[in-house]
């Protein structure tokens, strides 16, 4: 009797046994499953895509090389992305205030503006994802719940139909039921875990790029107030 509940309770004869509605949340779970690792693995690359190409640009910035260098070289590079891509953003906006011979002030608070403006935009760019990640974390448990409650409704119902019950009777339709909760929490954990993970590293990045903004806003002002008393 024991090896045939053992092996009436395999796993794989469990989930082929399953009524068609929990076969399909078990489906949708394994689905959102695979879509949150790949969603995770892209994730992965872009924010050390995002890390190394910020550390790169911050060494060539205070490396000495002057601003409308790095503007001509930021402007040339169609793949710009990151504090590159915010920087050229500041720049372009300072240069164009300038050539319309704006105040100094009026250029400082454009550029800063911008700066913002293109923080907030990289910074969406790269936490696409996240939003996802969330759903799933959030979603999937219940999911499964509804699986299991489903299937453990169908298991009553049919041991209604049961003159005696006893464990072998019983046994195979919770385990059934159970299996879609399992399967819930198996997509739900990694994407939880995922998203607090990337929420705090995009925090730091953004962290970085802003502190970046207002370096580069204190080095366009005191480039400006040079620039003002040199006309004087």
């Amino acid at each position: 009797m024991a090896t045939q509940l053992q092996s009436s309770l395999h796993i794989s004869d469990l989930i082929l046994q399953a009524s068609p509605i929990v076969q399909l949340v078990m489906l949708i779970l394994v689905l959102a499953s695979l879509f949150s690792w790949y969603i995770i693995a892209k994730l992965h690359l872009s924010y050390k895509k995002a890390r190394q190409g910020d550390e790169h640009f911050q060494k060539i910035f205070w490396s000495g090389a002057a601003l409308s260098t790095l503007y001509n070289n930021a402007q040339l590079n169609s793949k710009r992305d990151g504090l590159e891509d915010i920087f050229y953003q500041g720049m372009a906006e300072y240069y164009k205030l300038d050539n319309a011979h704006a105040t100094a002030s009026a250029k400082i608070n454009g550029t800063e503006r911008l700066l913002g403006v293109g923080l907030s935009r990289d910074q969406g760019r790269l936490e696409q994802g996240l939003s996802a990640l969330a759903s799933i974390g959030s979603v999937a448990p219940y999911i499964g719940l509804f699986g299991t409650v489903w299937g453990i409704m169908n298991a009553f119902i049919g041991l209604a139909q049961v003159e005696q019950v006893t464990l072998a009777t019983v046994a195979p339709g919770i385990a059934e039921a159970l299996i879609a909760t399992a399967i819930g929490l198996f997509a739900a954990i990694p994407a939880v875990l995922a998203f607090n993970h990337y929420t705090a590293k995009g925090e730091q990045i953004y962290a970085g790029r802003a502190l970046f903004a207002e370096e580069m806003t204190a080095l366009l002002q005191a480039q400006t107030v040079s620039q003002t008393q040199d006309v004087k």
